[in-house]
């Protein structure tokens, strides 16, 4: 079903390595595909990712992407040690899976889609058999005390400073050419603060453009009652995106306030809080029974996700002191919708830089509670900027994000 075979030797080939079939991989190697596709006279690619992920691509290649997109199937043994849950296991695997596949598929760099956990082995001074390795840095967060947002953990500071020593050492490695930060305050501070710095450089969190789709049928549409406020949490639903808190906060809502609003949890659920937000359900039922509250608990298409964001009147981010960027952001300001976001870390820096929504403290349910009251008496739109909100959607495109990527993958042949 997929092919296994030797690249060609003779012409540049980028292999992209990513064990992840959740979140956001899809959407962005679809990215990647119709970038290659567009122009035989970029680099070719190789994408080695799970079987699952592979079987969904396959149906969305483009047309005349040739021989010029190569899908490798993960075997179940990499895929288990990519994705352990002690992480140094899956950081070393990672780097085994990636020499593997770049010395099997005669690719001429490879391209980790997120770097992070390779810090460990890159700090180390661990290369790839002479092929240049780049990458995407999802959570920087030594930099995060110049946001302004005080009250950092004695876990967290100890989490940065391990970062700061792993970044410096990493940086140095010579294997690695260029590493591609969502965070566009990252790159500026890794050139101040490291030697080899100036390999970091910003890479923009692609914004899907809109498509034009019907609502799909089913009841999902029913669930923003139009006399209601929708506030809408979407995504795959574990602890860190926040359904636990923002349930607890519902339960503080006074009755007006819950009279007025409806909430909706679209996305699959984490199995390791499904029972903990079912017991939440039910007490917020017996607190507030006349609370208008839904969870599909499902993998919802990107179709009926846009038109759940376009038919809601809030997009919910209210993560627990979450670090890195959010597509969450993107998908909102898209269809001008403001969110209620965390206002901690990058998620809170581009809410407010930006005119995106409100940033709450959303790891105090009190505080989430006092957010969501706001939001209602006020008026949702209040908060949003359109102006800002769209220029911030404009410099986030899907083809800059790719060039970049096939800018940084690229760096170790072109250099």
């Amino acid at each position: 079903m997929f092919s296994r075979r030797a690249a060609d030797p003779t012409g540049d080939r980028i292999l992209v390595f990513e064990p992840d079939a959740e979140g956001h991989s899809q959407e962005w190697l679809q990215h990647l595909m119709e970038f290659a596709a567009a122009d035989e006279r970029r680099p070719a690619l190789c994408l080695a990712v799970p079987a699952t992920l592979c079987r969904t691509l396959e149906q969305s290649m483009p047309t005349n992407v040739g021989d010029r997109v190569r899908l490798i199937p993960l075997s179940p043994l990499e895929l288990r040690l990519c994705t352990d849950r002690r992480l140094w296991i899956a950081a070393f695997a990672r780097w085994w899976a990636m020499r593997r596949h770049l010395r099997r598929s005669g690719a001429s760099s490879g391209f980790f889609l997120s770097l992070d956990l390779l810090s460990l082995p890159l700090a180390l001074g661990l290369g790839a058999g002479g092929k240049p390795l780049s990458g995407i840095l999802f959570r920087p967060s030594v930099h995060y005390r110049s946001f302004g947002i005080d009250g950092a953990s004695c876990r967290e500071w100890l989490r940065d400073l391990r970062k700061d020593f792993l970044y410096r050492l990493m940086l140095r490695n010579p294997a690695l050419r260029r590493v591609l930060s969502l965070d566009p305050f990252f790159p500026a501070h890794a050139a101040r603060r490291y030697a080899c710095g100036e390999k970091v450089q910003a890479l923009p969190d692609p914004a899907q453009p809109i498509i034009e789709a019907a609502m799909p049928s089913g009841d999902t549409a029913g669930k923003f009652p139009p006399e209601r406020i929708g506030f809408l949490l979407f995504g795959y639903l574990t602890e860190r995106k926040g359904p636990l808190v923002l349930l607890e906060a519902l339960e503080r809502l006074t009755p007006p306030v819950v009279a007025r609003i409806a909430i909706l949890l679209a996305g699959r659920v984490d199995p390791a809080i499904r029972d903990r937000l079912d017991a939440s359900r039910r007490r917020l039922a017996a607190r507030h029974p006349e609370l208008c509250l839904h969870v599909d608990d499902r993998r919802l298409e990107r179709a009926e996700l846009e038109s759940l964001v376009a038919r809601s009147d809030v997009v919910l981010a209210p993560y627990q002191r979450f670090v890195g960027s959010s597509g969450v952001l993107l998908w909102a300001a898209n269809a001008r919708r403001p969110v209620l976001a965390q206002e901690y870390g990058l998620v809170g820096r581009l809410t407010r830089d930006h005119g995106l929504g409100l940033a709450a403290d959303s790891s105090d349910p009190a505080r989430l509670a006092a957010a969501i009251t706001q939001m209602v008496e006020r008026g949702p739109q209040s908060f949003f900027d359109q102006t800002a909100a769209q220029a911030f959607v404009r410099s986030q495109t899907p083809n800059r994000f790719a060039e970049l990527v096939f800018a940084g993958g690229a760096a170790g042949f072109m250099a």
